[in-house]
């Protein structure tokens, strides 16, 4: 399945529009394939950093969802070696959560980060916030 999605800013300027590549194995677990990624900054492509297709220049797959997750699982997202190296850990099973589309029970929570930045620390005082505005399926 091929998948775009896009993200802005808190202040509704668009940050990240990305093409994404996904398959689910017999087994119920999704793998992630690649993405075509472009950063914005004021409506312009800034960086296309993070850009990946497994197989290609040694890149490969890497787990979105496990079909059977228990907590403490880690895995690898991506990889990419030296631009994509996303990792996950599954750190909740049973959580609730209230969106605007409604309130869902028994959610599995990950924790995620990346080698490639390991001092990343929220700035003091606040964070960034992205939302997530749409994502488009094949029909």
């Amino acid at each position: 399945m091929r998948c775009r999605s896009r993200y802005r800013h808190a202040q509704w300027n668009l940050a990240e529009e990305t093409f994404d590549w996904y398959a689910q194995d017999e087994h119920g677990s999704v793998w992630y394939f690649g993405e075509d990624s472009k950063e914005y900054e004021n409506g312009k492509v800034v960086s296309t950093d993070g850009s990946w297709e497994a197989g290609v220049d040694s890149a490969e797959p890497g787990l979105v969802m496990e079909a059977n997750p228990q907590i403490g699982d880690t895995y690898r997202q991506e990889y990419y070696e030296g631009e994509a190296e996303d990792m996950a850990q599954v750190i909740s099973l049973n959580e609730s959560v209230t969106v605007p589309y409604g309130l869902f029970d028994k959610c599995l929570v990950i924790e995620e980060w990346t080698p490639l930045e390991p001092n990343l620390i929220e700035a003091d005082g606040g964070s960034e916030r992205l939302e997530l505005v749409d994502i488009l399926r094949p029909v």
